[in-house]
């Protein structure tokens, strides 16, 4: 009866959640995107390794970064801010700030995911952006865990091993800057992310997010800006609440 309990309690939160099962996925299917997103974006810490070593972190120090923090965006800011001229600990803050989303993406993770406690501390390492787009495109809580550990694995590996080679071929390049790597892993997510953006109010709050991260970019310390463009979803959705209000009907979806 417990079981039966538990297995019910389950449909209920995937149909909740939007993962109802109605359109399943193969698992190979699953397989073949998940490794497709993690070889992309991971050949781009050869970018990283390259940059972080022209900004005069040691070989040790560059690998530790991609072992330890593994999260891209704030790897590149504080590489980016260290070679600007700005001290370590103005450098971590900015890091730090940037990494602050990848907690919203974990409580999200953490309902559709409903991995076992004791597993939850190594997948929090994996909770990343890529990891976090590929999940929740998936239709089923099976489909989703298949993504999130095979985008988790290979993502992780292929960055650590991109970054050794990028941090060891810096000296041949030259000067970094002239190439521009830095851009490569954000361009790459965005690559990722504009397919998903389906509706009117989603490309709302992505034109918006847009316009507040780029805009107060020279006013604000680095990594700031990505929260305050954080706002762009809920002060679009309040609009469109405020306006469906004032026609006295229900917000239809966009089409």
């Amino acid at each position: 009866m417990a079981a039966e309990r538990t297995a019910e309690l389950a449909d209920v939160r995937d149909r909740r959640d939007g993962h109802d099962g109605g359109g399943e996925k193969p698992d190979g299917a699953v397989v073949r995107d998940a490794l497709g997103v993690g070889i992309a974006v991971g050949l781009s810490g050869f970018a990283f390794g390259v940059t972080s070593a022209g900004s005069g972190l040691t070989l040790l120090q560059t690998c530790v970064l991609s072992l330890l923090v593994f999260t891209g965006a704030s790897q590149f800011a504080l590489v980016g801010a260290l070679a600007a001229g700005g001290g370590p600990f103005t450098a971590a803050a900015g890091a730090l700030f940037l990494g602050v989303r990848n907690a919203f993406y974990g409580l999200r993770l953490s309902q559709l995911l409903a991995l076992p406690r004791a597993v939850r501390p190594f997948a929090a390492q994996w909770v990343i952006d890529e990891t976090a787009a590929v999940s929740l495109a998936q239709p089923t809580r099976r489909s989703a865990r298949i993504g999130f550990v095979v985008t988790g694995l290979s993502l992780y590996l292929l960055w650590n091993l991109t970054t050794l080679l990028g941090a060891l071929g810096a000296e041949a390049i030259g000067d970094t800057d002239a190439w521009g790597l830095d851009a490569a892993g954000p361009a790459v997510f965005l690559a990722l992310l504009a397919p998903m953006l389906r509706t009117g109010t989603e490309r709302t709050v992505a034109g918006l997010a847009v316009l507040l991260g780029l805009g107060l970019l020279p006013v604000l310390p680095a990594g700031v800006p990505v929260l305050v463009a954080a706002l762009a979803a809920p002060a679009v959705l309040w609009a469109r609440g405020r306006r469906s209000a004032s026609r006295g009907d229900v917000p239809e979806e966009d089409r």
